[in-house]
This record gives C-alpha cells, structure tokens and sequence, in this order.
C-alpha cells in the first residue's frame, strides 16, 4: 500500500479510502490510486485486513458438494450478487449435509474471520448443525427448515406446486400424479404439499404419491409405472430431470405428450425447452432469491436487522410451453 502512494503522490490513507470506497475521495484522486493499482499489480492483503478489522469482506458459504440444478444455480446466483457488492465468497463443500461435516465447514470459515454465513440447507440432517452455531455470527440459511426460527430465504415451492397442479387442471384433467423428490428435503416437501391442496382444494381425488430421487432414471423408473395406467392423463413431477425419464418411459410405452399425457415439471433447466415436446415447468427466482440472501446477511453485518425481515419467500412462476394438453377424449 505504501508503494502505490507513492506513486501515486498521496497517502497510504487516501490509498486505504480508495480500496474501501470511500465517498470523501476525489474522482481525480480515486483515478491516479488506481492507475498506480493496477501499474504495480497491486492485490489488498485480505488477511491483514482481517486481523486489522477483525473481519474480512469475504462471506463463508457452506453448501453440499452437488450437481444438482437447484443448488447450483442458488450458489453462482449469490456468488454475483456478493461480488457486485465488493465481498469475495469463500465456498465450503461437503459431502453431506450432516452436523459433523457442517460443523467443520463453519469452523474453517470462522477461522478465517469471515464476514458473515450462508448455509445452503434444504435438507433435514442439516438442522442439529445449525441449530449450535453461535448466535453471534451473521448468518442466512437458504432452503433450510421453514420451522425453524433462523433468518431464511426459501422458494415458495408450495406456490409453485400449487401453479402447476392448477394447470393441469385447468386444461381438464380429473386429477394429478405427482412424483417427488426425496423425502428427507424441504422443497420436495413443500412440492407435496402444494400438489396436495391444489387437489384437496378443487375436490379432486389425491392419486397415491410415487417417490424419485431428483434423477432421471427415477423419472424413467416411475413412468414405467404410470405408463401403464390409462388414468394417468396428468403428471406433474418434482424436478425437470424427473420429467425427462417420465417422457422416455411414456415413449417406449406408445404414451404420447401431450396428445396422451400431459406433464409439468419443476427448475426450468435450460434444456428444459429443448425436451420433446417442450417442457411446462415452475421457475424459481435464483437471482431474486440471492439478492433477498445478501440484503438480509448484511443487514446483520450492519447490525441493522429487524425481527420482521427474518424470512424472506420468493416466489416462481409458471413457464408454459407445450407439454399440457387437454386429456384424450
């Protein structure tokens, strides 16, 4: 830092104003510190800045190692927003969201004297991790328990379900099957619970409740099932990936879609619309859902947090394409 004021003819504490954006520092000013950054290569030392400050403007996000759509895109959505705001993300991956491997996670990050937290959480195992985390440490779970007290910002996965139970009705099916995700993770859920009321509410009968695990061989599994049941007009399955086996299986079985059976997924992956026919599908807002994530961690970095801006709900929206039908006469 002393190198790049003087070369840039200034103090180390207009340099020190600069880095950290000051306002009181002219835009004449600001240009020269910054010439000379970048003529000398010069990079912050984020871990002096830590034991200075006591902080750093790094935030620890702690997340299951996982290709899963969902979680992915949640993690590169908050990872953008982070950094417009000027804070690096360090990620911790584990191999399961369990106490243990959580619990390590959150350590490793402490130690690095990270800002603030942000566990991503949809599964159930994470719950006795985060409940013994200390209370005063920033921190925002994503996905996690909406039964715990804790500052959360989830999809509203019942919303979403309900949307697309409500389609399939609408375009005059008696009823839908639903094919979950694992039981064990909230948003699969919240998708039952939502494909449930749709269905309670409108008076229709609630078909058994068939299982997948967020594959497409569960999909492909579970359509060989309804494949053979000719009342199963309408399917609405708990992710996209689900579906893509569903079509398969109804394919091999002469079950066409939507002519025969009409389907709606959950995720609008970006294949989503390649699939044949094309997939009606919920999108979840992962960019909203990133920037309510950050507002509300550094709401609590600034001491500034509320009790009535501990949740925050985003909700999906409904992408019809050409996978609905009417059901066959």
């Amino acid at each position: 830092m002393m190198d790049v004021a003087r070369l840039a003819g200034v103090s180390h504490q207009t340099v020190s104003r600069v880095l950290n954006e000051h306002r009181n520092v002219s835009e004449q000013t600001r240009l020269k510190v910054q010439a000379a950054i970048a003529e000398l290569g010069y990079r912050p030392d984020r871990a002096a800045r830590a034991l200075v400050t006591g902080t750093s403007k790094v935030i620890g996000v702690v997340t299951q190692n996982t290709a899963l759509y969902g979680p992915a895109m949640m993690l590169t959505a908050f990872e953008e927003a982070a950094l417009a705001t000027g804070f690096a993300v360090n990620v911790g991956s584990v191999r399961n969201l369990d106490e243990r491997s959580i619990a390590d996670a959150v350590e490793r990050h402490l130690d690095q004297r990270v800002a603030g937290l942000v566990v991503i959480a949809p599964v159930a195992s994470a719950g006795p991790a985060l409940a013994q985390l200390p209370e005063d440490v920033p921190l925002v779970t994503i996905d996690g328990d909406p039964e715990r007290t804790s500052t959360l910002v989830t999809v509203d996965q019942v919303a979403g379900a309900r949307a697309a139970t409500e389609h399939l009705l609408a375009a005059g099916h008696e009823t839908v099957w639903h094919i979950s995700g694992p039981s064990d993770w909230f948003d699969a859920a919240g998708r039952v619970r939502g494909w449930e009321s749709a269905l309670r509410d409108a008076g229709r009968e609630i078909p058994p409740l068939l299982t997948g695990d967020w594959g497409a061989a569960s999909g492909y599994r579970n359509g060989q099932l309804l494949a053979r049941l000719p009342e199963a007009t309408a399917i609405f399955t708990a992710n996209d990936h689900i579906a893509l086996g569903l079509l398969r299986a109804l394919n091999e079985h002469g079950r066409r879609v939507p002519e025969d059976v009409s389907i709606v997924g959950f995720d609008d992956v970006p294949e989503a619309e390649y699939f044949t026919p094309p997939l009606t599908t919920v999108r979840p807002d992962f960019d909203a859902a990133a920037t309510a994530t950050l507002e509300l961690l550094l709401a609590q970095i600034d001491e500034e947090a509320t009790a009535d801006a501990a949740r925050r709900t985003i909700a999906p929206s409904l992408v019809a394409r050409e996978s609905v039908a009417p059901p066959p006469a």
